[in-house]
């Protein structure tokens, strides 16, 4: 009887220990955790995943209360939070929507699990595949959009919103704010100088964040001040360190001096002094500068590099390839003198990020990657990027940072984001190197947690699927 009844006991005892325990959908073990803001290290950890969220980091010895589905072994392996790539494009005119979906699993593949979508021509069908990915009916990166950017009349780029008064601006704005867009993209081309302003302030005061290119009248204190929030490529900080720029932006505008001639006078009348005064507003502002590097690099240097046998080209679309060739073709026509100008102009824009890191504006790690920007791969690209941001002096850390904590913060998104913790979004990166010592180690992945999804390294191979 006495036995009959420790029996009984040990039955319920067992059988509550296992009532305890929580169904998860994954347990990461022996988890070596990266904290991307400081660096840090902390080794030994279990990452608990359900339902596309971090429920808990904590000890072995708290396994035990969980019950996953799954369970993958970290040994040796670096954790740290996914990678965003914050410019892209998605282009190129309706019949290459297909070849623009299918860019979604090269970032998937390699590491990229958030991107922002600096405008195109297909808004339509990216605002689609946001919605899917965020249902969680489509494996891709989380898509922030700008929609269709805002450009003056007869823009060069298709799909543009053309604006020439404020009330048109405020339409625009009206039709961008019906697409729940994350964003407002603004470029330069044809746009008049006052509806250049006017469409920053007015986009921020409805609460946008705005991004764009600075038209050569303006000097870059100027647009900062007007509320710009981000920079686009950081060929045109170049300007700042022009003592006179007001002067020779004045200039332009009153016809006295070409924008060309502009820019060789940054290239070649940079004061230091005088750009770390301006970025010192750009970082009071809040403004984020995207320095663009390996499109800007890519370009620059086609006299040299033959990228026809670039590993990554086979799995970009024929019709996307064909949407390479506006910019080969164009730089093949420069001259000497003009080649050599663009390799000057990448080599010291690229100088400036340690300045800029030291002056505290927000450095945001984008591409550019899409149609038309030849050989500046979605995916590849931003680990190519990254790559780059050290090369040219920034520390691995700094670049990660770049990607992954200034990202999603300059979207207002770092409560879920940025670092492996309870209660952020379960996107993580499992890597076979300390990214920390070699940055080119954020390519060496073991594994990946996509939304919530695990994805070993053979299924992410899978996704790379030759066009």
């Amino acid at each position: 009887m006495k036995k009959t009844i420790l029996t009984s006991i040990l039955i319920l005892l067992i059988s509550s220990l296992c009532i305890a325990q929580s169904k998860v959908d994954l347990a990461i073990t022996n988890a070596n955790i990266i904290d991307i803001r400081t660096g840090k290290l902390t080794n030994n950890k279990v990452v608990i995943v359900d339902k596309g969220e971090i429920i808990n980091v904590c000890s072995s010895s708290e396994l035990s209360k969980y019950k996953a589905s799954q369970t993958i072994s970290a040994k040796g392996k670096f954790v740290m939070p996914t990678l965003w790539d914050m410019h892209v494009h998605f282009g190129g005119g309706d019949s290459l929507i297909q070849e623009n979906k299918d860019l979604m699993n090269l970032y998937i593949a390699m590491g990229i699990t958030a991107v922002r979508d600096a405008a195109a021509d297909i808004s339509p069908s990216v605002l689609e595949w946001r919605k899917a990915v965020n249902d969680g009916k489509l494996l891709g990166p989380t898509i922030f959009t700008s929609g269709p950017k805002l450009e003056g009349y007869k823009s060069i780029w298709l799909g543009d919103i053309e604006v020439g008064t404020m009330d048109e601006v405020n339409k625009a704005l009206d039709s961008l704010d019906m697409l729940k867009v994350d964003f407002v993209k603004i470029t330069d081309n044809t746009i008049k100088p006052e509806i250049y302003l006017g469409s920053i302030k007015e986009a921020r005061r409805r609460g946008y964040k705005t991004s764009a290119h600075i038209p050569p009248v303006f000097t870059i204190e100027q647009v900062s001040e007007a509320g710009l929030s981000s920079v686009e490529h950081i060929t045109y900080l170049l300007r700042a360190g022009l003592k006179n720029q007001k002067e020779l932006s004045d200039q332009v505008a009153n016809g006295t001096l070409t924008a060309r001639d502009l820019s060789l006078k940054a290239l070649n009348e940079f004061d230091e002094a005088t750009a770390e005064a301006a970025f010192k507003v750009l970082a009071k502002n809040k403004t984020a500068v995207t320095p663009t590097l390996s499109i800007s690099y890519a370009t620059a240097f086609l006299d040299v590099n033959d990228h026809q046998n670039d590993e990554f080209l086979k799995y970009i679309g024929p019709g996307l390839r064909k949407t390479y060739d506006w910019r080969v073709q164009r730089a093949a026509k420069d001259s000497k003198e003009a080649i050599e100008i663009r390799h000057r102009t990448i080599e010291k824009a690229a100088s400036l990020l340690p300045l800029l890191q030291r002056s505290g504006v927000k450095i945001l790690a984008g591409t550019d990657a899409g149609y038309l920007n030849s050989f500046d791969y979605p995916g590849l690209g931003l680990h190519q990027e990254l790559e780059l941001m050290v090369k040219n002096g920034l520390t691995p850390l700094q670049a990660l940072q770049a990607s992954i904590i200034n990202g999603p913060e300059f979207l207002n998104k770092l409560e879920k984001y940025g670092s492996v913790s309870k209660g952020k979004k379960a996107d993580i990166l499992l890597l076979n190197e300390n990214p920390l010592l070699n940055i080119s180690a954020t390519q060496n992945i073991y594994g990946l947690v996509a939304h919530g999804e695990y994805l070993d390294a053979a299924k992410l191979k899978s996704l790379l699927i030759a066009k």
